[in-house]
């Protein structure tokens, strides 16, 4: 991360603007897509639970769990943003009475399966596993501003800029702790 992006040698970003919002459907509600997000904040604070317990790392252990605790207070943020816009509480079986069911419920941010994710960061060195979160976390980060678009009243905009800041916050730590493992 050193050197910022003037350093950069990789890959350039490519696709269209609205790329990663293949699991939000153009004529979603607000409370659609609030429930989409929750359901995928769910899946990275599933994703970042399991990985103390795949890594030989201490600190590195730290860092997942504490996201792990991040997605919850996202999940909540979300919930609440819903029962503003809805007047009702999320029930039990949220969000799957507002959304149907099914592999969304494996994915986590940036649209990839949990179950696959855990799998492929199984033997991976540490190094690998962060970048792999780092993606995932930019990801987060560009769909939020996406969703942000997307609400119509100002303090529903509101709860996605603090989840995008929060997202940042979550790819500094990564990039910090990946810089002392390079």
């Amino acid at each position: 991360m050193e050197g910022g992006i003037r350093a950069w040698e990789g890959l350039a970003a490519v696709g269209l603007p609205d790329a990663g919002m293949a699991h939000f459907p153009e004529s979603a509600t607000s409370a659609e897509l609030i429930a989409l997000a929750w359901q995928l904040e769910e899946g990275s604070r599933s994703f970042y639970a399991e990985i103390p317990s795949l890594v030989d790392d201490a600190e590195a252990a730290d860092l997942f769990s504490n996201l792990a605790s991040a997605e919850e207070h996202h999940k909540a943020s979300l919930a609440a943003l819903y029962t503003r816009l809805t007047g009702t509480e999320p029930g039990p079986d949220f969000p799957g009475s507002l959304i149907s069911s099914g592999p969304a419920d494996d994915r986590m941010e940036g649209g990839m399966q949990v179950s696959e994710a855990l799998a492929w960061a199984r033997g991976k060195s540490m190094q690998e596993v962060l970048e792999l979160s780092l993606a995932v976390e930019t990801n987060s980060l560009d769909l939020y501003i996406k969703m942000g678009r997307k609400m119509d009243d100002a303090q529903s905009k509101q709860v996605f800029l603090t989840l995008l800041s929060e997202e940042q916050k979550h790819l500094s730590q990564l990039a910090s702790l990946l810089d002392k493992r390079l």
